[in-house]
């Protein structure tokens, strides 16, 4: 069964701009042009969580549409209104969907009546999950003139420039109906016949996993190119438990309630990010029922877990979680040369370890929960080369934030190009501090990022989980000398200064020294910014301040959240945890928390600023404030003096700045 050859789109067209009055004339009735629209300015960089915030996910069903869109800045959006406003095509500017790869974002779009998505540019993930669900894209805004003259567009036109995978997803109308045809053997994807070929560290893990044939088990081709559309085998897929129902329930809906995962021992689920929402959700909210709607989530990804005998990291019985799943994956799963596939945006992180690790939404993880094996459109790869060593009082969030502020990956040209960070600059940096520039990698739209693993992995393999190095080595691989690349950047870190992303969006990167702003919460936390070293790097300027009679500042709430009980012990052997104390932070068990709204060190108002060392900022992400994205110097220096500031301030800089 595949879609007609032509579609019509009869009903309205809705254009999302940057002004809020002119957004909701529209969905009051009125009709506008693409010219009165692109006057008015096409909102670019709509994330996911404004298009369906945290709290809407805990729905995953129809429900969704009523709530589309409805953490747009301006409050334009409310309850119903998309759905009710008799919409077919929605349009916006550059980087639809960038953020968090939440399927429910564009599942809450196709729920609401949204048939075709039109944008300046389409985020990876999001415009992945669009074809799996059977939502159109398209960034071509001829067809707009087309549709309202009442043309049929060719089935063609959304087809056009995509992979033979992709392409007859879409023909088939989404994953689950092309998946059932590829099993019955009815398609057939196209063999891989490039010849062998200088290779990048991920085209290399591709190949070596691709699927050659799914009934006999048969993995390997010699070489792939980007542009080659396969399936490849995985090694670890894991998700948590705002995903995991959804994923379950389209699961049996599609193979019924008998069917069962493929290799459980491979398969994990993570209690991870609303183990601590009961402590900060709204009366409102919880008039709504979404408490218990959140913890049914936890408690249907239990039962899912029981039945299917996978892993579950839950709750700790002292508090938190056991760990964020990005910092779990690395201390206790992943491995060099493994495909890490996982229900979060965030899975770049294990790429710090030579793995290819990426993010999906339910539709690709519950058919690779059966198939093990993913689709994949074989990425180009961009690469960094950095050298030179970092100065004091820098990170690599400081470098991340840099690099994410550049103009190649301001104007999307990073959607989903891997990012491949090597040289001197970065074999010099702990494997923490790596692991903050393959978790960000995302923030630049990218596929992933990766980190070509050396005797620095293998030592933390070893120490970590008893792993022998030697039976390891075989599994480094690297790039060819002569690899190609969509472009290569050289950064300098000696000229790399502490910087800042100003509130809305990561790329918003400026240094620090260019920012004067007071702060009410200062936030250490989440998969970036919970790890040792980060942990390392907070206990250094809390306790020059504490050595100076210094502790956080009056009216400022300071908060360090571990991302792992690992990394708390850790914090508690180093005498850490004295350090904070005596400099007034409170500290908080590991689970994602603020990060995504939804624990302590979010904010509760609008005119609340945050400065924090998590990952990305965009509207409403943690709370209706104001965020500041810093590295954890920054966020602890800031959290002494009440309004961001270098961390020089306090590491050897003038100490009257710090007051």
């Amino acid at each position: 069964m595949t879609r007609p050859d032509a579609l019509r789109f009869p009903r309205r067209i809705l254009f999302v701009t940057e002004d809020p009055e002119l957004l909701r004339a529209q969905l009051e009735g009125r009709e506008v042009t693409l010219d009165e629209a692109e006057a008015a300015g096409l909102r670019d960089n709509i994330s996911t969580d404004e298009i369906t915030p945290g709290w809407v996910c805990f729905y995953y069903d129809e429900t969704l549409g009523r709530y589309t869109h409805v953490g747009l800045k301006g409050d334009a959006v409310t309850k119903d209104a998309i759905k009710e406003g008799g919409f077919d095509v929605i349009v916006s500017g550059l980087s639809k969907g960038c953020g968090s790869s939440r399927e429910t974002a564009p599942y809450s779009e196709q729920a609401a009546g949204i048939q075709l998505v039109v944008a300046k540019s389409i985020e990876k993930i999001y415009g992945q999950n669009c074809q799996n669900i059977g939502l159109l894209t398209s960034t071509d805004f001829g067809l707009l003139g087309r549709i309202r003259a009442g043309e049929a567009i060719p089935l063609s036109e959304f087809t056009a420039g995509l992979d033979p995978i992709s392409a007859g997803i879409v023909r088939h109308g989404g994953l689950f109906a092309y998946n059932r045809a590829r099993l019955a053997g009815e398609v057939t994807p196209p063999a891989i016949t490039t010849a062998p070929r200088p290779m990048t560290l991920v085209e290399k893990i591709i190949a070596k996993n691709a699927i050659v044939d799914a009934a006999a088990g048969a993995v390997g081709v010699l070489a792939v190119a980007p542009g080659d559309a396969l399936f490849i085998r995985t090694d670890v897929r894991f998700s948590h438990e705002y995903v995991t129902p959804m994923a379950d329930a389209l699961f049996r809906q599609a193979l019924g309630d008998d069917a069962r995962i493929t290799d459980p021992e491979s398969v994990y689920a993570f209690r991870d990010h609303l183990t601590f929402l009961g402590d900060v959700m709204s009366e409102d909210k919880r008039r709504l029922g979404l408490l218990e709607r959140a913890d049914g989530l936890a408690t249907t990804q239990e039962g899912f877990a029981q039945k299917h005998g996978i892993r579950l990291y839950g709750e700790n019985p002292e508090g938190g979680s056991e760990a964020i799943c990005h910092n779990a994956v690395v201390e206790d799963l992943a491995l060099p040369g493994d495909v890490v596939l996982g229900t979060d945006s965030h899975t770049c992180m294990a790429g710090v370890l030579g793995a290819f690790a990426f993010g999906v939404g339910s539709t690709d993880m519950a058919n690779a929960w059966y198939t093990k094996d993913v689709r994949v459109r074989v990425p180009e790869s961009v690469r960094f080369v950095l050298t030179g060593a970092l100065r004091p009082g820098v990170a690599a969030k400081d470098v991340m934030l840099h690099i994410l502020a550049q103009p190649f990956f301001r104007t999307s040209q990073g959607i989903g190009k891997v990012l491949e960070f090597t040289g001197p600059g970065v074999t010099s940096m702990a494997l923490d501090e790596r692991a903050t520039l393959t978790n960000m990698a995302v923030e630049a739209g990218g596929f992933t990022g990766i980190v070509a693993a050396d005797d620095v992995v293998l030592d933390y393999l070893a120490e970590q989980r008893g792993l022998d190095p030697e039976a390891l080595r075989p599994r480094l691989l690297r790039s060819d000398p002569d690899a190609t690349y969509l472009a290569t950047f050289e950064i300098d870190l000696t000229a790399v200064g502490a910087m800042v992303a100003t509130p809305g969006d990561p790329r918003n990167g400026v240094g620090v020294d260019e920012v004067d702003a007071r702060i009410d919460i200062a936030y250490g936390g989440s998969c970036t910014g919970g790890k040792k070293a980060d942990m390392d790097m907070y206990a250094e300027v809390f306790r020059a301040a504490v050595a100076r009679g210094q502790r956080v500042a009056e009216g400022v709430e300071c908060y360090i959240q571990f991302g792992s009980q690992q990394i708390r012990k850790y914090a508690e052997a180093r005498g850490y945890v004295d350090v904070f104390t005596q400099a007034g932070v409170t500290m908080i068990d590991p689970s994602c928390g603020a990060c995504i709204n939804a624990g302590p060190g979010a904010s509760r108002s609008k005119d609340q600023v945050s400065v924090s060392s998590q990952n990305r900022n965009f509207p409403g992400r943690s709370g209706p404030g104001q965020v500041y994205l810093a590295s954890p110097l920054t966020v602890a220096a800031s959290a002494i003096a009440g309004r961001i500031v270098p961390p020089d301030t306090l590491l050897g800089g003038d100490r009257d700045a710090a007051e």
